[in-house]
């Protein structure tokens, strides 16, 4: 479980940005490697700050955090899964996947350096990844249980296909670059700090464009209307949140893309509630029926009539079960959950003299006997 990003770093859930990167600079300069030669305990909270900075730096995952928690990142590198997510892994981030290499490099990125060398240095033509999209929908629970497909329409950086995504006029891989030989990074010293900078050969992108393609300028990405179709299982939770891996926005020069996102929202239904995979359905039970037994007709979520036995003495708020008649279990193929049946009863505004008399009939039974004491 990931420990809470605001008390890692020590600052309120309503801190600014400001106040979240002065906390990180404070902290990360105090736990770095290099102050704590050999120290495994300041080593894991370097770790642990970067997490948390990772998290809270971002507005899409700091966002995810304050909305879902821990679950957010669930199932993947501090992931933003979600509850019920059937996709699996979400934003990419430091927790269980990168090394201290990467670490170390966005810890000095946050000072304002451009790198941080020494580590075996990864340079800025692997930093280009696309960025991620997320949209939300929201649906009925009747497109909840049978499932859906959403149509998002919108824009976004998508691979050239003149250059493709190379960034060249004739479309083929650039040569590496000689001088950073492919990093895009170049290293100098400052005390105790490697630091990286772009390499000026190349601009950062580890390979020399000699003729940029003329489509994307040398980017390998152009800006294009798209539209995607997100399929929406079957037993879909509120607050979910699906991933499409690689739908995001176009990496530059060939780099991968971004992870498209998409958060599920689940209306309440005018008739049946929602618990978990059981449904509860308020349905109303004339007083004789109660009284003497019986049956009604109900209509399930997916219109389908069942006949429900009332048993005689059966009372107000009580609820029948209907094994099966729930929502689809989004983890399990082909399991359903249950149908509650929650009795109510409708008091009739209007009678007939002979109701009436039956009832009164009834009422003065059911009076008890003046002869009865207390003692």
């Amino acid at each position: 479980m990931n420990k809470n990003p605001y008390e890692v770093l020590g600052v309120a859930r309503d801190a600014s940005d400001a106040d979240i990167k002065k906390a990180y600079h404070k902290l990360v300069m105090k736990y770095h490697p290099d102050k704590n030669p050999g120290d495994k305990s300041a080593e894991e909270k370097f770790k642990e700050v970067n997490n948390a900075f990772d998290i809270l730096k971002d507005p899409q995952k700091r966002a995810a955090y304050d909305r879902f928690g821990d679950a957010a990142f669930a199932g993947g590198n501090s992931a933003s899964a979600g509850a019920g997510n059937p996709f699996g892994a979400g934003f990419g981030g430091f927790a269980g996947g990168a090394g201290m290499d990467d670490i170390l490099r966005e810890a000095m990125r946050g000072f304002g350096f451009d790198g941080f060398g020494g580590f075996g240095g990864r340079g800025a033509a692997t930093q280009q990844r696309g960025r991620d999209l997320l949209d939300t929908v929201t649906i009925s629970l009747k497109d909840a249980y049978f499932g859906t497909t959403h149509t998002v329409n919108f824009s976004s950086n998508v691979t050239c296909d003149k250059c493709n995504g190379n960034g060249t006029d004739d479309g083929k891989p650039a040569p590496v670059c000689s001088r950073c030989g492919g990093s895009g990074m170049v290293q100098t010293r400052q005390g105790f700090f490697a630091v990286e900078h772009p390499c000026p050969e190349c601009n950062g992108l580890g390979r020399k464009i000699s003729k940029k393609c003329s489509k994307c300028d040398g980017t390998g990405a152009v800006h294009k209307q798209r539209s995607l179709d997100v399929k929406i299982p079957a037993g879909v939770e509120d607050g979910a949140r699906l991933r499409l891996a690689g739908q995001g926005e176009a990496g530059q020069n060939g780099a991968p893309s971004g992870d498209f996102y998409l958060d599920i929202r689940v209306e309440q239904d005018d008739k049946f509630e929602r618990d978990g995979n059981d449904l509860i359905l308020k349905a109303d039970v004339p007083f004789t029926t109660l009284a003497l037994g019986g049956e009604i007709e109900i209509k399930t979520i997916d219109d389908k009539e069942l006949t429900v036995k009332i048993a005689s003495g059966t009372q107000i708020g009580s609820r029948l079960r209907v094994k099966g008649h729930g929502m689809p279990n989004p983890r399990r193929s082909g399991s359903f959950g249950d149908l509650y049946i929650e009795v109510a009863m409708t008091v009739p505004t209007k009678l007939t003299e002979k109701q009436k008399k039956a009832l009164e009939e009834f009422a003065g039974k059911s009076k008890p006997s003046k002869k009865s004491s207390w003692f």
